[in-house]
């Protein structure tokens, strides 16, 4: 009989999404995004991290939490193909897998060590959930991670559009100064879902301690409110 396996949660992901809308599709599409790696006190152990301010990007091994299921299906939806195109399972990235397993590349912008919660890896680029549960971390390696010529798929096929933000001014002025290139980025990437295109419709994400709302119509993007 195999042996179970185990994974150990080594850290958590610190960041500005208390939901899922409003995510990047993917990391490093939102440089200006910055979060924090808080290690669970099993590991706050500054050894651990040795070495790794070295590195400029690091990759992160964590789960899915909100999108943890007992069954699987051998095809998804991608957003980035309108929704409406099957395709397998293994040939994206869906959170929706048979295990709840992400990965992604981000910026390591400093180590910190704090006096209570120990080694905090400050990063730029991360497309996960507040409280994200980490596996692992590991140096990104461009000598052997980097693929220039690599395929990329139905992904080069249909290149994901950015919209043009309009944000107004008494708006904007909600937002805390270092967050606001952050905010922008995000609208830019279109939050809604790929298969919503109602412009009169006004949504609604919540961003740090804000709630942001927008409707969107012609590839423009208009802030209608910012509240706390």
């Amino acid at each position: 009989m195999d042996n179970p396996i185990t994974m150990k949660v080594i850290a958590r992901i610190h960041s500005d999404f208390s939901t899922k809308f409003g995510i990047p599709r993917q990391s490093g599409l939102v440089p200006e995004l910055r979060a924090r790696i808080i290690f669970e006190p099993e590991y706050r152990e500054k050894d651990a991290v040795r070495g790794i301010e070295g590195f400029s990007h690091i990759w992160l091994i964590w789960q899915f939490s909100q999108a943890v299921r007992s069954t699987w299906s051998p095809t998804v939806r991608p957003p980035r193909l309108g929704g409406n195109t099957r395709i397998g399972v293994f040939a994206t990235r869906s959170p929706f897998r048979p295990n709840s397993i992400g990965l992604s590349c981000v910026e390591l912008e400093r180590v910190e060590i704090d006096p209570e919660l120990g080694p905090v890896l400050y990063i730029k680029g991360a497309d996960l959930l507040d409280g994200t549960p980490i596996f692992d971390i590991k140096p990104y390696l461009p000598l052997v991670d980097s693929k220039p010529d690599a395929r990329g798929g139905f992904v080069t096929e249909n290149p994901h559009e950015k919209l043009q933000v309009v944000f107004p001014e008494h708006w904007l002025k909600k937002v805390p100064q270092e967050k606001q290139d952050a905010l922008i980025g995000v609208l830019a990437q279109d939050p809604r879902p790929s298969y919503h295109n109602d412009p009169d419709r006004i949504y609604g994400m919540e961003f740090g301690s804000l709630e942001v709302k927008f409707s969107v119509a012609d590839k423009v993007l208009t802030v209608t409110s910012v509240s706390n």
